[in-house]
C-alpha cells in the first residue's frame, strides 16, 4: 500500500495553509489563487504555474522560501483520523506499505514524527525527478517494495496524487470525496476492509477489494 502524506496520514492542512499565505504575501500573488491550486501538488510546480515568468533558479529559491515556512510549524500537526488504526492493519497483516509525498525531506520527517508516524520506507520530492502528477514516486515506491504497480492501491486525498497513482497503473482510494477506485470517508473504513479481507485467502500484498 502506498500512501501519500500530507492530508492522508497527516493533518497538516492548517499549517500548510499558512505557509502559502504567508508566501503569497512575500511574492505579491493573491492568497485565494496559491490555496485553489497548491494542495497536492510539489511546491515547485506551484511556484512555476502561479509565477511563469521565473526561470528555474528562481522557481528552486521560491519554492524553497515556501517549505522553509513550513519546516517548524508542527504545533498542530497530527495524524488523521483512523490513520494510526491503518497502519496497525497492514503491519499485523504483513502488509507492505510506503508513504510517498511531495514534502522535501525534512519536511516530511518532521510531520511523520509529529505524528507519531514512522514509514518503513518514505519517497520525498527529494528522492524523483518529477513530482506528482508524474507517476515515477509511486513507481519508484513499488518497485523498492518489490510489488508490481498492478498489484498496488495508492491513498491519496488530491486530484495530482489519484493522478500519479492512475498513470503508475496502480488501483486508487480516495479521500476528501474525491473519485479513486475506492471512495473513503476516513483511514479507519480502510483498516475495516483490510480486517474484512483477512480471511481472504489471496490477497496481493499492496491491493485491498470490497
Amino acid at each position: 500500500m502506498l500512501l501519500d502524506m500530507d492530508g492522508t496520514l497527516v493533518d497538516s492542512d492548517a499549517a500548510v495553509e499558512r505557509a502559502w499565505v504567508t508566501w503569497a504575501a512575500e511574492y505579491g500573488v493573491d492568497a485565494a489563487e496559491v490555496l485553489a491550486v497548491a494542495h497536492g501538488n510539489p511546491a515547485r510546480r506551484t511556484v512555476a504555474h502561479l509565477l511563469p515568468e521565473l526561470d528555474d533558479a528562481a522557481v528552486a529559491i521560491a519554492a524553497q522560501r515556501q517549505h522553509e515556512l513550513q519546516y517548524d510549524d508542527l504545533s498542530d500537526v497530527v495524524a488523521t483520523p483512523g490513520a494510526h488504526e491503518l497502519l496497525a492493519a497492514l503491519d499485523g497483516l504483513g502488509l507492505p506499505w510506503a508513504v510517498v509525498t511531495s514534502a522535501d525531506d525534512r519536511l516530511a520527517k518532521a510531520r511523520l514524527a509529529a505524528s507519531g508516524i514512522r514509514p518503513p520506507l518514505l519517497l520525498t520530492i527529494s528522492d524523483v525527478r518529477q513530482g506528482k502528477p508524474h507517476p515515477e514516486g509511486y513507481l519508484r515506491a513499488a518497485s523498492a517494495l518489490r510489488v508490481a504497480p498492478s498489484a498496488c492501491l495508492v491513498v491519496e486525498d488530491s486530484e495530482p496524487g489519484l493522478a500519479a497513482g492512475r498513470a503508475a497503473g496502480m488501483a486508487t482510494a480516495a479521500l476528501r470525496g474525491l473519485d479513486g477506485d475506492l471512495r473513503l470517508a476516513d483511514l479507519g473504513e480502510l483498516a475495516d476492509l483490510l480486517r474484512r479481507a483477512r480471511a481472504t485467502p489471496q490477497v496481493n500484498a499492496c491491493q485491498v477489494q470490497q
